[in-house]
């Protein structure tokens, strides 16, 4: 048992972290971070997106372990919850896009699966349960106005749903020996063991570099954004944030200078990459425009992000230069 610096809960507990999704995009930055900090981190993922990289390039690290399976398996979800301390419940049909095209997997993975495994934790004694929750939940506000996290919430898509529908159960099992959190982490960017390229810095990264033709659409609306690995920082500091700061609290994950148009984007690529082409289309499916502050997990949780978008279009492209990825276009590379 080892100490938690800053929470009210310390050695007399065990200090095992059951990571749902901890092989995806921000999973396996997450599993990393805490393996860091000494936490034990137990992994659980399907691998739906073969993404078999990340866990190997884990494989043998002191306190790891992993359980190939579906989050919907009830015997699963039971035994990686054996002896667990507290759950990071990543696992999830995540983006519009992917929720769209398979609209009742979304449902049973985000909703029904996410129920179960709040039930079996709470049973299990498991003391902290961290919700990945996303600031598309605000969907579309005034364009003079900051999202907080007291902000009604406004889904216009069946992943933000989905995420808004989890994060009120989630809620509201909030309890003295049962702290839940929801971070409503802004949109992510940067290298990751589990890398994507559907993602919008990501992305349009990629396509300035390699392709040298930007496609954009929504160029006027707002998006926040995050680094992967503050984003993964954010989670270690809830679970080390004393229980009764962050029990049935949310979070807003990102950075208050971090909110951007497309068209912002747009200028700080074409300034690295002066040979992009850049053309903006009229698409009318994606309405959801929103800036979002971030103060009170800054006050809350001392939680300050490391990088910026520029820095992450930089890294990106070095990856991208380093010749590790071989197809950046490859299904691999996305959801």
């Amino acid at each position: 048992m080892r100490d938690r610096a800053g929470s009210t809960i310390l050695c007399d507990v065990p200090d095992v972290v059951l990571v749902t999704g901890g092989a995806g995009y921000v999973g396996s930055v997450v599993v990393e971070e805490l393996l860091e900090r000494g936490f034990e981190v137990r992994c659980l993922d399907a691998l739906r997106h073969g993404n078999k990289a990340s866990v190997q390039a884990l494989a043998g690290r002191e306190g790891f372990s992993f359980v190939e399976a579906d989050l919907r398996d009830a015997a699963a979800r039971s035994a990686a919850l054996d002896g667990a301390w507290a759950v990071v419940h990543l696992a999830a049909i995540v983006g519009d896009p992917a929720c769209s095209r398979e609209p009742e997997l979304a449902r049973e993975v985000n909703l029904d699966a996410t129920r179960a495994l709040l039930a079996d934790s709470e049973s299990a004694g498991v003391r902290r349960f961290v919700f990945a929750s996303t600031c598309s939940n605000y969907g579309r506000i005034d364009s003079n106005s900051f999202a907080t996290e007291e902000l009604p919430l406004n889904p216009i898509s069946l992943y933000a749903e989905t995420k808004v529908e989890a994060e009120l159960e989630i809620l509201d099992r909030a309890g003295p020996t049962f702290a839940t959190t929801c971070l409503r982490l802004a949109t992510v960017f940067g290298v990751s063991p589990r890398m994507r390229f559907d993602l919008t810095v990501n992305e349009f990264t990629r396509d300035a570099l390699v392709g040298r033709h930007l496609v954009i659409y929504g160029e006027q609306f707002w998006r926040p954004y995050v680094h992967v690995r503050d984003a993964a920082r954010a989670v270690r500091l809830a679970l080390e944030a004393p229980a009764e700061r962050v029990a049935g609290a949310v979070f807003n994950v990102g950075s208050t200078n971090e909110n951007y148009r497309k068209l912002d984007l747009a200028e700080m690529l074409t300034s690295r990459f002066p040979d992009t082409v850049v053309e903006f289309v009229e698409r009318l499916e994606d309405p959801r425009d929103y800036r979002v502050s971030f103060d009170k997990v800054r006050a809350g949780l001392g939680f300050v992000p490391d990088s910026d978008v520029p820095k992450g279009i930089d890294e990106v492209a070095g990856l991208l230069r380093s010749g590790t990825v071989a197809d950046p276009y490859a299904d691999l590379y996305r959801n």
